[in-house]
């Protein structure tokens, strides 16, 4: 494979990393007041099964972005400019979120937390439905001119597609913070976890088929085809596991459910970058976008010393913060 094609796989990884990871922490965010319904304590143990990891998850999205920024800089200009709308609302919902966290237990009022609890479900909601309804439209197309110029408006955003695209985001979101729930959790809060995975798979499965398939109808190529196939089929197994109290490989299931919707969702844009709904002409191909050969080559040895290094981190907070969070916890 040439550069350009190499790093449009790399960014793909990227945010596909950014969507499992994340992803269950918006969906563990959004269920704040359903699994901690209990009492403060209760909402403590959901929060503190992400405390430590959230703000690594983050990290992602600015690798994501900043590789965009690097290897195509028209692909990043059009999509930040393209969906200016939705973009800030994902950044302003992510810093309510992070604040919420922080502050949230600063005084002792239940006034004071119930504002920081919604302050958390809001900011989890927002970026879930939001990076649905951003990559839907990425993938049908914008107005996109010989200029480079994307023209389109909020109400070109809001098709039926792109809202689709986005429940489908937040269903599937959902369902994956619960399971990490069940796994992260135990006592009351993992029989919630629990119980809310198994009403949430059907609901999931059905948006992402539904996503799914209308995305592979109009875009897609049979490599995708089964590709799709696979992560609907993930959220079912996903749902059969998490009923019989097998955690771990219920969340492997969703996590590569949420991989597969990002694979089919970049395989169905390649080779293009940016589809445009003007003239199949002033497509943004990856290879129009990129950035030059040497730019390119600078980037690649930069990951291959670098990205490891971050995994190999990332990893390691992960085990070291493995135990179950339980009220004993945060009494």
């Amino acid at each position: 494979m040439d550069l350009p094609t190499v790093w449009f796989v790399a960014i793909a990884v990227l945010w596909t990393g950014y969507f499992v990871l994340e992803g269950f922490d918006f969906g563990v965010g959004m269920l704040l007041p359903v699994l901690g319904r209990g009492s403060d304590a209760d909402r403590r143990v959901v929060i503190n099964a992400i405390g430590p990891v959230w703000d690594g998850n983050e990290v992602w999205l600015i690798t994501a972005i900043g590789a965009m920024f690097a290897a195509f800089p028209a692909w990043y200009a059009g999509l930040l400019s393209g969906f200016y709308l939705p973009v800030l609302l994902v950044v302003l919902a992510l810093i309510a979120r992070g604040v919420a966290f922080e502050y949230r237990g600063k005084v002792d009022d239940p006034r004071w937390r119930a504002r920081w609890d919604a302050a958390i479900v809001t900011g989890s909601a927002v970026p879930a439905f939001c990076w649905g309804l951003v990559f839907a439209n990425v993938v049908r197309g914008v107005q996109l001119g010989p200029d480079r110029v994307v023209r389109s408006g909020l109400t070109d955003l809001l098709n039926p597609y792109a809202l689709v695209g986005g429940v489908a985001t937040l269903a599937l979101f959902v369902l994956h913070g619960a399971v990490f729930l069940a796994l992260k959790t135990d006592g009351p809060v993992r029989r919630r976890a629990r119980a809310v995975a198994r009403l949430a798979a059907p609901a999931a499965a059905a948006a992402q088929f539904a996503f799914l398939m209308w995305t592979q109808a109009d875009h897609g190529t049979p490599a995708t085809a089964a590709v799709a196939l696979a992560a609907v089929g993930a959220l079912v197994a996903g749902g059969v596991l998490v009923a019989r109290r097998r955690e771990g490989w219920a969340f492997a299931a969703t996590a590569v459910a949420v991989a597969a919707t990002t694979a089919v969702l970049f395989g169905s844009l390649f080779p293009v970058a940016l589809p445009s709904l003007v003239d199949p002409a002033f497509d943004l191909t990856v290879a129009d976008a990129a950035s030059g050969p040497y730019t390119l080559g600078i980037l690649s040895w930069v990951a291959v010393f670098f990205l490891p290094l971050v995994l190999l981190y990332q990893s390691w907070s992960y085990w070291v913060f493995r135990r179950r969070v339980t009220r004993a916890h945060v009494s």
